[in-house]
């Protein structure tokens, strides 16, 4: 398989002589032709090109670049010009030794094109072998070569910067996370990563908790210890949280120390004025008010992360409770077949938050395919918005657009002839329910045409 930013007229020009690289085990296997009379697209042409930037344009595209970004990369990576080509096409070889999968191999040179400098690259591949790692990750990698390039660092200066992160005991998982999403601690000194451990002991967690926090969390390294986490540990307590269910739930969840001051009040707000059924209630406190109040927190970053704004989020949580209680993936799947598959804008969210709330497979699928369908067919002549989707009930909606059009029965599943109707309970259960019938007396019989005379 071609790499993925190779365009159709790229491939046209690729030549057959391809030569496979072997890149991470959950990537695929790519090819990159290797030939040096592979034939130039038409698009860099003699006119708006110079020789030098006509060779350097055939390099790049032959190992994978996109055609369509070589002319403004160029343009702005000009020092390119004065290199050897026979060493450009080294240092391309060296990164693909490293398995960096293709999009983020091509991303980072186009973001940081001083990367292919020889030299460097050539520390580098003998400093991978120095790091003490048996299998460094790609994106590891990815992140050593970036950030030590933008910042000027040998690799021996990385390595004494992982060495202290050793010495103060932190696993290898931990360390490699570090390096994976915050590679920025390769610059820390010692006493700062000291200080978040001395404020971390303070708060009673041990040594393997810390551990624990710096692997799933590794982005606390860039948090401020007097001006946020202390302050933020002091909010939680403030709002009635004992210290052992904060350190309980901190070593569960490192995440809660990357709250901003103030979000996890607004979430225990929200809590306090929701409407909802009891036995929704009881699943959103189902692990105690903390573990809710950081559930709300998790569901309005994942809202906002769509690009709704807080305010918008919150009234989503306040109108639908529901969501509190489901996976953050069930949403995302919503959302993205509201974006991508019904062509909608994420700004109807807060007008319609029932959408979110309702069953993905068995309620938003065959309604959106049963409406697609009259909608080609021209049987609908006003626009169909997520209103009209989403609030008629089942058997409303069934009337409306599925019974007149037997076609879209089968499409729409419910209350058509073929769905297979779930019986609640064994048959003839009602007569082992029924309440037994006692004999009347000759007594009862007196007794009760008395009463019903005082009656009249």
């Amino acid at each position: 398989m071609f790499a993925r930013f190779v365009t159709r007229s790229s491939l046209l020009c690729l030549s057959p002589a391809l030569r496979p690289i072997s890149i991470h085990p959950n990537q695929k296997t790519q090819y990159f032709s290797t030939n040096s009379s592979v034939p130039f697209s038409p698009k860099f042409s003699e006119k708006t090109l110079c020789n030098e930037e006509i060779h350097l344009a055939k390099l790049f595209q032959r190992y994978g670049f996109p055609t369509f970004q070589l002319h403004s990369f160029l343009a702005k990576s000009s020092f390119l010009l004065n290199s050897s080509l026979q060493e450009l096409e080294q240092s391309l070889l060296i990164l693909l030794s490293f398995r960096i999968p293709q999009n983020s191999l091509v991303s980072l040179v186009i973001d940081c094109p001083g990367i292919l400098e020889f030299q460097f690259l050539k520390n580098w591949e003998m400093g991978f072998s120095k790091l003490g790692f048996s299998n460094v990750s790609p994106l590891t990698i990815r992140n050593l070569l970036e950030h030590s390039k933008k910042f000027q660092l040998e690799p021996h200066a990385v390595l004494k910067s992982i060495n202290i992160l050793r010495g103060l005991g932190f696993s290898h998982s931990a360390i490699d996370s570090v390096l994976k999403d915050f590679p920025r601690a390769i610059m820390m000194n010692e006493r700062d990563i000291r200080s978040l451990i001395d404020f971390l002991t303070e708060i009673g967690i041990r040594k393997n908790g810390t551990d624990r926090i710096l692997c799933l969390f590794p982005r606390i390294l860039g948090l401020g210890i007097e001006n946020r986490l202390k302050p933020l540990f002091c909010e939680l307590g403030n709002l009635g949280f004992c210290d052992d269910e904060l350190r309980k739930e901190i070593v569960r969840e490192p995440k809660i120390l990357g709250m901003e001051l103030g979000e996890f009040s607004r979430c225990l707000q929200l809590l306090q004025t929701l409407n909802c059924r009891a036995r929704i209630s009881e699943k959103i406190y189902g692990e105690g008010v903390f573990r809710a109040g950081f559930q709300v927190k998790l569901r309005i970053d994942c809202l906002c992360s769509h690009g709704l704004i807080r305010r918008e989020a919150f009234k989503i949580l306040w109108k639908e409770p529901r969501l509190i209680t489901y996976e953050i993936e069930d949403i995302e799947k919503k959302i993205e077949f509201l974006v991508y598959k019904m062509k909608c804008n994420v700004d109807c969210l807060p007008d319609v938050p029932e959408y979110l709330g309702v069953n993905f497979d068995k309620q938003i699928v065959p309604r959106h395919n049963v409406m697609e369908y009259l909608i080609a067919k021209g049987a609908i002549g006003f626009e169909v918005g997520l209103k009209d989707l989403i609030k008629p009930s089942r058997l409303r909606f069934y009337n409306l657009y599925v019974k007149p059009y037997p076609e879209c029965e089968k499409m729409f599943g419910r209350f058509s002839g073929n769905a297979e109707v779930k019986i609640n309970h064994p048959f003839g259960l009602w007569k082992l329910l029924k309440p037994k019938k006692y004999p009347e007396s000759r007594e009862d019989v007196v007794n009760m045409k008395s009463f019903m005379e005082l009656l009249f």
